[in-house]
């Protein structure tokens, strides 16, 4: 059920996304900590620092810093994991949660504008 875009409509649709998403209230997010979210929401937990790292091929001080910033929104948190105390888990949140629901609706809406 993929959507056909020429080139320009695709950049098109990621403009007016990105614009949508500077305008809201919420804080902004660098493409890096959105990929993060999306795979921590999307994808099977658990999800470990390490795992993430992994996953994105980037340095886990990467990871780490991405989170820092996405704890502070609130967007995500961390605990230890009580079986293996090397293992930092990285765990979604309701706040994380509202704001992929208000950013899919941006997308949705702007997907929706670009076929009329």
């Amino acid at each position: 059920m993929g959507i056909e875009l020429s080139l320009s409509n695709a950049l098109w649709l990621l403009h007016d996304i990105s614009q949508d998403m500077v305008h809201d209230e919420d804080k902004e997010l660098s493409p890096r900590q959105l990929t993060i979210l999306l795979t921590v929401y999307l994808e099977t937990p658990p999800h470990t620092v390490r795992g993430l790292a992994r996953k994105l091929n980037v340095s886990k001080p990467v990871i780490t810093r991405a989170l820092d910033a996405m704890s502070v929104a609130g967007y995500l948190k961390r605990r230890r994991d009580k079986e293996d105390l090397r293992n930092v888990l990285v765990q979604r949140t309701v706040a994380g949660a509202l704001y992929l629901e208000k950013l899919a609706e941006i997308v949705q809406t702007r997907t929706a504008e670009l076929r009329t």
